[in-house]
């Protein structure tokens, strides 16, 4: 196998042609400053594959037969995967004292449809079926669905085990650690999900430029996302957003994020100081 620290670093004219790439393919834009971290999550590509130049490998991904399966795994080294359980705590407690409450004194049809996009490695989806069961008595009898997507199939893999360490649950509060998830008997450091919050969630690969979104949602989490996108991508990921979105539905974004100038269709609605929207045709106040 190629050795990590022999593949040079990509040189500017390279560099611009895998960002444009991953731009026009996934809507990430990746600004000149980083070249290097560019450098470094591609040399385990080319590693895995034996390739030793970074040009051999865009000529490779060009004239792969299927490229579209390689592209996956271009965006899947490239993208950020980053979290852990109860990320955020207080849009959970948001969750769970007013959204699914609200949800379940409007719902008729006993439904409920939550999209985790982004996913990453499982933990925002798990939190959420946790969530759920916590205030599962207002469910009772309902079809309730958790899609979960992102754009790397290595963290889907990841995603779908539940086995979880370290700082990733760091924030899971003792008595939730202990009703949900099972303590390896031979690896006490690691935690798998029950199959009770497992069954919740289904993961699914989802380029949220490429493919359709999950219609009907009345709860999209899609938090540390936008942030990665240009202004243009932003409006097309938000417009799909509201597309998917249920009139009474509610989007959550992340901390550092925001719809501002961003969507008209959304509003702002301050749920123990979250961001949370909802659409503006929706009505809903607390």
């Amino acid at each position: 196998m190629i050795e990590f620290g022999n593949i040079k670093r990509l040189n500017e004219d390279e560099f611009k042609k895998f960002a444009k790439l991953v731009y026009e393919e996934s809507g990430i834009f990746l600004k000149d400053s980083k070249i290097t971290l560019l450098s470094n999550r591609l040399r385990k590509r080319l590693q895995a594959l034996d390739i030793d130049s970074f040009r051999e490998y865009y000529d490779y991904i060009q004239n792969f037969p299927d490229k579209a399966k390689e592209i996956e795994q271009l965006l899947d080294v490239v993208s950020t995967n980053e979290t852990y359980f109860f990320r955020n705590e207080r849009q959970f407690e948001a969750l769970e004292k007013y959204c699914l409450p609200d949800l379940a004194s409007k719902k008729t049809d006993k439904t409920l449809k939550i999209w985790s996009a982004g996913c990453s490695t499982g933990e925002e989806p798990y939190t959420i079926a946790i969530c759920i069961l916590e205030c599962q008595h207002l469910f009772a009898g309902w079809d309730i669905e958790i899609i979960a997507t992102d754009i790397a199939p290595s963290v889907l893999d990841f995603a779908r085990k539940g086995e979880y360490s370290g700082r990733r649950i760091e924030k899971v509060p003792p008595g939730i650690l202990q009703k949900y998830f099972t303590r390896d008997a031979e690896y006490p450091e690691v935690y798998t999900v029950k199959d009770r919050v497992r069954k919740m969630a289904r993961f699914y690969y989802l380029n949220l430029f490429k493919n359709p979104y999950p219609k009907n949602m009345d709860i999209i989490f899609c938090r540390n996302v936008m942030i990665y996108f240009d202004r243009e991508h932003q409006k097309r990921l938000v417009a799909g957003f509201h597309n998917s979105l249920s009139k009474h539905g509610y989007l959550f974004i992340g901390h550092s994020e925001t719809l501002h100038s961003i969507s008209e269709d959304f509003m702002y609605v301050k749920l123990l100081d979250s961001p949370v929207y909802v659409p503006r045709e929706s009505g809903n106040e607390f």
